[in-house]
């Protein structure tokens, strides 16, 4: 039967997006593995790949278009399947990752003992000659681990069967999957919130609170010689991303002044040897993202989440790097960074700055940061205060490096400054706490050696 293609969640804040470019046409042939489309997401344009096979009868999305996650974009037919004649019933659409649960009602007296339980939905299981919707990935694990696919209920786009799924099953929790849990999970929370609201002697009527006035927008008067440039996939993310945080997030800021002399006398020393080695160019941004994974460890308060009735530490550093790219700004991630030496901070973050200019980062790369860096002294500011990235508790601003008179030993000499301010979720993160971190940062900036041991 006809097999619809689907708008991949190429990232955990996708709920739509823009097909950029179809690299198939009507009438070719696809493989699993294919890549068939160019897909803008809010972080990045990323190459989609397919997921099932067949030949491409007809194409519902077109180039410049934006489609809803799950949505279908395409219609593939298997060998010898010939096209629904016009005016024929289409293709059904297969639904999101997660559908939205219904509010649950409010019980005014509790239900009879005789209403029947409602039945779990059953496990997908393909039938005879069905084929069964499975990544490449997830039908080789399936094989060396020796599970039958066929009994499992996926958790991907449409139903289909990942990686996650099969090693849940060869771990003995088969027929459960990351979606049937969230669905049980938020089960429980709806029967909770009957419960509660189903109390033995109901309180006096209490005259509900009138509900805020919604903010309004204020736009700009257009004139005609004025030019309007739609919002893309990423541009709208990111407003409504940094709206959010604004809104939400309650901000407060730190600064210090860095002396950055014996950074750049030890810079100049350590690119004299690299040269001579590997041949890696350390720059100031490499020791600056080295001072704040140190620091991190040294302050682990600040390498931390709000998460609504808690605070969740994490055990690993992941440095969020603010990428400047032609339509806004993306924030790969060194991941566990920690572990990784100087060299090798400095060899991701130029390959990471490279593929996101080119829009080659992959969804899996803007994950897992926990605490962002943003610098701003190229372009010659000495000073500003960031806006922090949800949902992390801090981004640290850097700013140029500026060669000014300063009092040393109570005479005026010359000096190389650097601003370094810090901006933290006050949820999270009290004054002294970003104090601390703040002050660790300016220590190992003003001490690089102590980076290296």
């Amino acid at each position: 039967m006809p097999t619809n293609i689907e708008m991949p969640k190429l990232s955990d804040t996708m709920t739509e997006g823009t097909l950029v470019k179809w690299n198939k046409k009507v009438g070719d042939a696809i493989e699993i593995g294919d890549v068939i489309a160019e897909v803008e997401t809010d972080k990045a344009t990323m190459e989609m790949e397919a997921f099932d096979e067949g030949t491409l009868s007809e194409i519902l999305v077109q180039e410049g278009q934006k489609a809803a996650v799950g949505s279908a974009l395409g219609v593939l037919l298997e060998d010898g399947e010939e096209a629904p004649a016009p005016g024929s019933a289409p293709v059904a659409v297969s639904a999101p990752d997660i559908q939205p649960f219904a509010e649950a009602p409010v019980a005014s007296a509790p239900a009879p003992a005789s209403a029947p339980a409602a039945a779990a939905p059953p496990a997908f299981e393909a039938g005879a000659g069905e084929r069964v919707k499975a990544s490449p990935l997830a039908k080789k694990i399936a094989e060396s681990k020796g599970v039958n696919i066929a009994t499992l209920q996926g958790s991907g786009p449409g139903g289909r069967i990942v990686k996650a799924d099969v090693e849940a099953a060869a771990g003995g929790s088969a027929g459960s999957s990351p979606l049937a849990n969230a669905a049980s999970a938020l089960a429980a929370s709806a029967k909770a919130q009957v419960v509660q609201a189903t109390p033995s002697a109901a309180p006096a009527p209490v005259a509900p609170r009138p509900a805020p006035a919604p903010a309004v927008a204020i736009n700009p008067v257009v004139a005609a010689e004025d030019q309007t440039i739609q919002l893309s996939s990423m541009r709208s993310i990111i407003a409504d991303r940094l709206l959010t945080s604004k809104t939400t997030i309650p901000h407060f800021y730190l600064h210090v002044e860095c002396d950055t002399a014996s950074l750049m006398t030890l810079r100049r020393q350590v690119n004299a040897q690299a040269e001579q080695t590997h041949g890696n160019k350390y720059s100031i941004n490499d020791f600056i993202l080295k001072s704040v994974i140190n620091a991190a460890q040294a302050v682990p308060e600040i390498n931390a989440s709000f998460n609504g009735d808690s605070i969740v530490q994490f055990a690993k550093v992941g440095i969020s790097i603010a990428v400047a790219v032609d339509d806004g700004l993306v924030t790969p991630v060194i991941k566990d960074a920690a572990t990784k030496s100087m060299l090798q901070i400095s060899q991701e973050v130029k390959d990471l700055a490279v593929r996101a200019r080119d829009k080659k980062l992959l969804p899996n790369e803007f994950d897992g940061g926990t605490v962002t860096v943003s610098n701003l002294g190229a372009w010659g500011i000495e000073s500003f205060d960031a806006i922090i990235n949800p949902p992390q508790a801090a981004i640290l601003s850097v700013g140029a490096i500026v060669e000014k008179p300063v009092v040393k030993d109570g005479q005026i000499v010359p000096g190389m400054r650097m601003n370094v301010g810090l901006s933290c979720d006050h949820r999270v993160v009290d004054g002294a706490v970003g104090a601390r971190f703040l002050n660790e940062v300016k220590k190992l900036i003003e001490n690089p050696a102590l980076m290296l041991v």
